[in-house]
Formats: C-alpha cells, structure tokens, sequence
C-alpha cells in the first residue's frame, strides 16, 4: 500500500492531461519568422526556458538549417511567448519541421504548429512520437485532410494517462458485457455532444478547471466500484462523467482547427481498442480475490491526490 500512495503523488506530477503549445511560422521568401505561445504552467517544467525552449524546435529548407538570427520571450498574462528570426539559404519551397517540446516539459505535450507562405498555409502536429512533419504549403487532399486528422485524434485519446486512467475505470466498473457496452456508447456520445458544446460555453472552461474534473471522474467511479457495488443505471453516471473528457477534446479541436467528424472518429476507434483491452485485462484480474476493490482504491487514492494538487497549483 505504501508503494501505491507513493505512485499516487507522483502521478499528477507529470500526468497533466491539458498540455499544448501552439505555434505560427510566417514565411518570406528565405526568411521566416516563428512565434510560440505556451501557457506558463507548462514552462514552469523546463529550465532557462529563453534558450532551451527555441533549441527544441528546429527548421531546415533549400538545404540547410534555418540560422536563428533574432529571439525574444516573455511572460505575456500567463502565456509564454517566444519569437524569432530565421534565415535559409535559399527561398523556402518545401519546409522539414522538428519538434521536440514534449522531451522537456510533459510526455503528452502536444505542439501545434501553422505556416504560412503567401495565400498558401499548411500545419503540423508533434507530441513525443511524432517530431517530424514536412510542410509544402499547398492544400492538402481531402483524403489527406481525413487521414491526419483521424490519427491525431487516435493519438490524443490513446496518448494522455488521464483518458487512459479513466478508461480502465470503466471497463472495471462494468459488472457484464451488455453494461460494458451500455457504459462504452454512452462515454462516446457525451463526448461528442461535449466537443459541439463546450466552444459555445462562455467564458471558455481553463485547463485546470479541465484537468481538476478529470481527475473527479476518475475518483467518483472508483467510489461507485467500492462503495456501490450494486448501484443501479452505472452508465448514465459513466456518460455524465464523459461531458468533462470530451471538453479536453474540445479544446484541442479549437486550437488545431480539425474537423469533428473525422477527429472524433480516430477517438472512438482509439478509445473502443483501449476499453476492449483494458475488459480482458481486468476480466482475468477479477478472478483474484479482492482484486477488483483494491484496484479501484488504488484508482480512488491517485484521482483525489491529483484533484488536490491541481487546484492548489
């Protein structure tokens, strides 16, 4: 037990659920200029941020590497910003991007990064398994459109230990397959109605606010395995719960600029793969004795710690 209140502690130490950067790169001719935007909490993981932060990102074209010649960062009302300047050998036609945000601040950072060429634009997305992107600022295909943007969904629900907390949580709280597969259509569908709504919210619901209620649902669904094991309609509380999942998802579609469809689709099909595996998992953990509450206090223990910690944070 006191190995597990230990990983409890530790756990909202790096398992941030909201974590993003953006970052907007304005080509001209051999120039380019880049300004990233990082919500301070995130800085606060990396040291001497002015010099380690614009290290982490790299830019090579007409081949070379973009020389940075110019750099400025500063905290702006709880946004980090930092701007420079670089020059290329040659006109930039094709541009190679490399992102390397989430090795300094958190595992699951996420970096969304805009260029633009003129009238022509293209975009990128980099986490901690995919630091490289090509841009060729010219308008990608529908199909392309579908394909990228499905597998950053796939990414985002497969990538945050939150999500895949609250996933094993489910499936442990499901007492059958029909209740599973009750409790499963219901978290995707909060989720999708939480991704239409919460754009509309005003004011916008903050990260912290996101991740200190993420946390919660983590904790109340363990409470229901120990303490109502028997309770009736389990589901409804599981699609309840789904609303606050799906406005972290919200907030990625708002920033990337993504599609619904086709971003919520790489979700579901992420999160179906993820529930499926964590059932037959715990299927055969059930058959320890006490095996399925002392699980789900381990679960109650580390989302009440992360809770506390958030909101004192």
């Amino acid at each position: 037990m006191k190995h597990w209140l230990l990983l409890a502690c530790e756990f909202p130490a790096f398992a941030h659920m909201v974590s993003m950067s953006t970052g907007d790169l304005h080509v001209d001719g051999s120039r380019a200029q880049y300004e990233l935007r990082m919500p301070m909490y995130e800085v606060a993981h990396v040291k001497d941020p002015d010099r380690t932060l614009l290290e982490h990102i790299r830019f090579r074209a007409a081949g070379g590497d973009g020389k940075r010649i110019a750099q400025n960062c500063s905290d702006q009302q709880g946004t980090y910003v930092c701007t420079a300047t670089y020059d290329f050998p040659a006109p930039v036609e094709v541009l190679q991007a490399e992102c390397t945000f989430a090795q300094i601040t958190v595992p699951n950072h996420v970096h969304l990064l805009r260029a633009y060429k003129g009238d022509k634009t293209d975009q990128a997305v980099f986490d901690l398994s995919f630091t490289t992107a090509e841009i060729r600022f010219r308008p990608p295909t529908a199909f392309e459109t579908a394909v990228r943007e499905t597998s950053a969904g796939f990414m985002r629900a497969a990538g945050g230990l939150a999500p895949l907390l609250f996933l094993a949580a489910l499936a442990l709280a499901a007492r059958s397959r029909p209740e599973l597969l009750l409790s499963t259509a219901a978290f995707l569908v909060a989720e999708a109605i939480a991704c239409v709504l919460a754009p509309r919210l005003a004011p916008q619901l903050s990260p912290r606010f996101i991740e200190a209620a993420a946390a919660l649902t983590i904790a109340y669904l363990a409470f229901e395995i120990i303490l109502l094991p028997n309770s009736g309609k389990r589901w409804l509380i599981v699609g309840a719960l789904g609303l606050f999942h799906g406005t972290y998802f919200s907030m990625f579609l708002t920033g990337s600029g993504f599609h619904l469809a086709p971003f919520l689709s790489g979700v579901a099909i992420a999160e179906l793969l993820l529930i499926a595996a964590f059932a037959f998992l715990l299927s055969r953990l059930a058959r320890i004795p006490r095996a399925v509450p002392v699980t789900a206090s381990l679960m109650l223990t580390v989302g009440v710690v992360w809770f506390v910690i958030r909101l004192r944070s």
